[in-house]
């Protein structure tokens, strides 16, 4: 049963609306993490399965804070990218091996939602929503579209690799995209959109680093015996 809109939430709601913008975005921030500390310890920029796949699941979960929120920036962000997840696990030869329910979860989802926002009339809500002036909703959605379209890049360079990668570009207009929400996260309130983005700047700036050989972060570290063991353990786990 999906929430109806309400001009006030109680403050209850409005809680646990905020806790599951936190917990999608903690997901993006534990994906990104994932990539970034495989990385360090291969000495380049890596593609890993599980980045790909709490993608999907992160952005459902960020669709649906979307929705909830009224934000028209992070339902057209998360809307346009979502396939682009899909199209990546594709190439690194893991959606055809996932189950059929899930695939048609996976597909269906995203779809439902844009039925029942059409069809209800709630997607008017979302344009129309009174809290966000024209300025912010207009430079929050180009922020969105430049962060999201790292995606678009990164699909077109996989595509002509035949192979999942993360190209230069990527990183940087992930940098550029990033400051833009940080901005917008402010004005809009948002402690979700302010704490992503706070955090996901080092792992972006990072991997441009690594793109020009600048060296990991653990070669220090893996010098010592018992921290290197640890780094070698964790980063097997990372596929």
């Amino acid at each position: 049963m999906f929430i109806k809109f309400a001009p006030q939430l109680p403050k209850m709601e409005k809680l646990l609306i905020i806790a599951l913008g936190f917990f999608a975005q903690g997901l993006f921030f534990i994906r990104t993490i994932a990539q970034w500390f495989k990385s360090e310890k291969e000495g380049e920029v890596i593609s890993p399965v599980i980045y790909w796949q709490i993608s999907l699941v992160a952005s459902i979960l960020m669709l649906t804070y979307g929705i909830l929120r009224h934000d028209f920036a992070i339902v057209i962000g998360q809307s346009l990218v979502y396939g682009i997840y899909i199209r990546n696990l594709q190439l690194k030869n893991v959606w055809q091996k996932m189950h059929g329910m899930l695939k048609v979860l996976a597909l269906a989802i995203p779809v439902v939602y844009w039925v029942w926002l059409l069809s209800s009339g709630n997607f008017a809500h979302i344009l129309h929503n009174k809290t966000v002036s024209l300025f912010w909703m207009i430079w929050g959605t180009t922020a969105q579209i430049v962060f999201i379209s790292r995606f678009f890049y990164q699909w077109i360079h996989s595509e002509n690799k035949k192979e999942s990668v993360f190209p230069l570009g990527f990183w940087i207009i992930s940098t550029a995209g990033s400051l833009m929400i940080f901005t917008y996260s402010i004005a809009r309130l948002d402690p979700v959109l302010f704490a992503a983005h706070s955090l996901g700047l080092f792992t972006y700036i990072r991997n441009i680093f690594l793109h020009y050989g600048k060296g990991s972060l653990f070669e220090s570290l893996t010098k010592i015996p018992v921290l290197n063991k640890v780094i070698g353990k964790v980063s097997d786990k990372i596929k």
